[in-house]
C-alpha cells in the first residue's frame, strides 16, 4: 500500500508540474500574441471578432460611422474566403484616421477544434504606399500644375487606337504660350511658374471627363478631346479657349496678358498613331506661331510639305555652323556732313550649299529658337579679328567695329561674360560697339546691372538698336546708360514728307543729346532724305543704302587693290540700279 501509494503521489505531482509549465507556456503565448506589431484577428463562421491583439484592437477603436462600412467589407471578405477556403492577401485602407492609413493583411482560413476560422494579419504599409504615390505623381503628373504629364496622354490616346478599333473620332491640340520667355524675363520666373498654373486652370474649364489636359513641357500643353462628331463641334470648343485666355490675369500684383497659338490635327483624318497626330498638331501650330499668334490652325498637308522644307533649312544651318560657312559684309556708318566713315557694321551673311550669299532674315530668327545663335555671334567675332587688317586698309584704323548682340542675349549673363572676355582677348575691345535693341534694357534681365559695367571695363561701347519700335521707347531713355541711338530705319523713310515723324525725330535728337548720346539715322537711301536730315536736324551720322550697300572686304581687295580708292568707294553715293531692290530684300538684319 505504501508503495502504490508512492507512486500515484509522483504521478500526480508530475501531472501538476505539467499543467504548471503548461499555463505558465500559455501565458507567454498569450503575452506574445498581444503585443505583437501587426495587428492578428480571429474571426468566426458569421465573420465576427473572436481574438484579436492589442494592434488590432487599437486599430478598431479608431473605427467612427464614416468607416463603419469598412468593418462590414471586412465580414463579406471574411465569410467569401471561409466558403471559398482560399487564403487572399489585400490592400486595406483605412480613412477614419487622422492620415489615411494602408494595411496588407493576409488572409487564412483554418479548422480549429471542429470550428472554421479565419485568421487575418494586417502590416502597416502607409509609409511605403505614400512613398509610391509620390513617385507615381511625379512620373504621372505635372509637379507646377497638377496636370498629367505627357506619358499618360499619350497612353491614353494609344488605348483609344488600340481598344476602338478606329471606330470613333477624337481631336488632338498642341497649345504653346506666346512670347513665354519674353514674360519670364520681364516679370521674373516665379510670376511665369504662376502664369502657367493660371493658364491650365482656364484650360481645364468645361473638359469632359474623357477630354485629357497636358502639360507636356514648358509652356506646351497637349488636350485630347474626345470623342467629337465633326470639325465644327472642336472650332466651337477652340474658338472657346482662345476667348477665354484674352482676359488679363492679375498675378503678383501685375496684369499680365498671355495668348495661346493652337494647332489642331484629328483622328483619323491626320494619322493614326500618337506620334503623328502630335507632330501635326505641332505643325500647324507653328503655322499659328509664323504669323499672327494667339489663333488656331487645322492641320493640312501643305503644312507637311513646309515643316519638312524648314527640317531641311534647320539641317543645313547646323551644318553650316559645324563648318563655319558664315562670313561678314560691312556696311559703314557716315559723318553725313563731312561724308567720313566713322565706323562699320558686321553684318553676318550664309554661303548655302551651292556658294550662294544667304541674306541674315532667312536663317536668324531660326538660329535663335534652335539655340544657335550664341555660337553664331562668336563666329562673327572670329571673322571680325581675321579681317582686322583689311578693315583698317579699307576703313581706317580708328573707326568703331559695330556687332548685334540679340537681346535674349544680352540677359544672358554667361554667354555675354564669355563674350566680353572673347571680346577682350581680340586685343582691340575699345574698337567694338555692341548693338542691342531697347527691349534689352527695360526687361528685367541682368543686362543694365551686371552685364554692362563688365562690357564698360574693357572699353567696349554700347549702341541701342532699332531705337523708337521696342517697349518703352522715349522713357526708357532716363534709365539707359548707352552711347549711341540708331533710330529705325521706319522714322527715317521719306522723312521729309512725313511731319509726324519730323516731330518724333527731334524728340528723340533733344533726349539723346541731353544724354550725352550720339543719335544715328538707320537706312537713309535718297538725296531727300539725307538733305532733310542735314538742314533740320542736328543728327551727324547716318547708315544706309544712300551711302553704301554691305561689302565684302575680300571684292574689294580683288577689285581693287589700293586702299585709297577703295575707301573712296565705301562712301560714295550708288547707281540708282543698285539702290532698286533695297526696300524689297532688307539690308540689315
Amino acid at each position: 500500500m505504501h508503495s502504490t501509494y508512492k507512486k500515484n503521489f509522483q504521478a500526480a505531482a508530475t501531472q501538476a508540474g505539467n499543467e504548471g509549465i503548461f499555463d505558465s507556456e500559455l501565458s507567454v503565448l498569450r503575452d506574445v500574441f498581444r503585443l505583437l506589431p501587426a495587428g492578428v484577428t480571429v474571426q468566426d463562421e458569421t465573420g465576427e471578432f473572436v481574438l484579436m491583439n492589442d494592434a488590432a484592437a487599437a486599430l478598431l477603436q479608431t473605427v467612427t460611422a464614416e468607416t463603419a462600412s469598412q468593418l462590414s467589407d471586412r465580414r463579406e471578405t471574411c465569410l467569401e474566403l471561409l466558403r471559398a477556403g482560399r487564403t487572399a492577401v489585400l490592400e486595406e485602407a483605412v480613412t477614419g484616421t487622422p492620415t489615411k492609413q494602408v494595411f496588407l493583411t493576409a488572409h487564412r482560413p483554418v479548422r480549429i477544434a471542429g470550428r472554421d476560422l479565419l485568421i487575418s494579419s494586417s502590416t502597416d504599409i502607409s509609409e511605403q504606399k505614400a512613398f509610391e504615390d509620390q513617385l507615381f505623381r511625379s512620373a504621372y503628373y505635372d509637379e507646377l500644375t497638377d496636370l498629367p504629364t505627357r506619358r499618360v496622354i499619350e497612353h491614353r490616346v494609344n488605348s483609344l487606337l488600340k481598344y476602338d478599333g478606329g471606330r470613333g473620332r477624337f481631336a488632338l491640340a498642341f497649345l504653346d504660350v506666346d512670347n513665354f520667355k519674353h514674360i519670364n524675363d520681364y516679370y521674373g520666373h516665379t510670376v511665369g511658374d504662376a502664369l502657367l498654373v493660371e493658364i491650365a486652370k482656364r484650360l481645364g474649364l468645361d473638359l469632359r471627363e474623357t477630354d485629357v489636359l497636358s502639360r507636356i513641357s514648358g509652356d506646351e500643353f497637349v488636350l485630347l478631346l474626345n470623342p467629337v462628331e465633326n470639325v465644327s463641334e472642336v472650332e466651337e470648343f477652340i474658338h472657346f479657349i482662345l476667348q477665354r485666355l484674352k482676359a488679363p490675369f492679375f498675378i503678383d500684383q501685375s496684369e499680365i496678358f498671355a495668348s495661346t497659338s493652337i494647332g489642331v490635327s484629328l483622328y483619323p483624318e491626320h494619322g493614326r498613331s500618337y506620334e503623328v497626330l502630335r507632330q501635326n498638331a505641332d505643325i500647324a501650330m507653328y503655322r499659328v506661331k509664323n504669323g499672327s499668334k494667339g489663333a488656331a490652325a487645322f492641320f493640312d498637308a501643305s503644312m507637311e510639305r513646309e515643316a519638312l522644307a524648314r527640317m531641311k533649312i534647320e539641317q543645313s544651318l547646323r551644318l553650316a555652323i559645324l563648318e563655319k560657312r558664315f562670313c561678314c559684309a560691312f556696311q559703314a556708318k557716315v559723318d553725313i556732313r563731312t561724308q567720313e566713315v566713322m565706323g562699320v557694321e558686321a553684318l553676318v551673311r550664309l554661303r548655302d550649299d551651292d556658294g550662294v550669299i544667304q541674306a541674315p532674315s532667312t536663317f536668324i530668327n531660326l538660329a535663335t529658337e534652335l539655340g544657335l545663335i550664341d555660337e553664331l555671334t562668336h563666329l562673327v567675332l572670329a571673322e571680325i579679328v581675321k579681317s582686322i587688317d583689311l578693315i583698317n586698309e579699307t576703313f581706317g584704323a580708328d573707326t568703331t567695329i559695330s556687332i548685334n548682340v540679340a537681346a535674349q542675349q544680352a540677359g544672358n549673363p554667361e554667354f555675354m561674360r564669355a563674350f566680353a572676355e572673347a571680346l577682350d582677348a581680340t586685343g582691340f575691345p575699345k574698337r567694338f560697339m555692341i548693338e542691342v535693341t531697347e527691349d534689352a534694357f527695360v526687361t528685367k534681365t541682368h543686362f543694365q546691372d551686371e552685364i554692362l559695367p563688365v562690357l564698360r571695363k574693357i572699353g567696349v561701347r554700347i549702341s541701342i538698336d532699332d531705337f523708337g519700335i521696342g517697349y518703352s521707347s522715349l522713357s526708357a531713355l532716363a534709365d539707359i546708360t548707352a552711347d549711341e541711338i540708331k533710330i529705325d530705319r521706319s522714322f527715317i523713310t521719306d522723312i521729309h514728307k512725313r511731319p509726324r515723324s519730323q516731330g518724333i525725330l527731334r524728340a528723340i535728337e533733344s533726349l539723346s543729346e541731353a544724354l550725352g548720346m550720339t543719335v544715328i539715322a538707320e537706312g537713309v537711301e535718297s538725296f531727300e532724305e539725307l538733305a532733310y536730315l542735314q538742314a533740320a536736324t542736328k543728327i551727324r551720322y547716318a547708315q544706309g543704302y544712300y551711302f553704301s550697300k554691305p561689302i565684302f572686304l575680300e571684292d574689294l581687295r580683288l577689285a581693287s587693290p589700293r586702299a585709297s580708292e577703295a575707301r573712296g568707294n565705301v562712301i560714295s553715293r550708288p547707281a540708282p540700279e543698285t539702290r532698286a531692290y533695297s526696300r524689297g530684300g532688307g539690308y540689315r538684319r
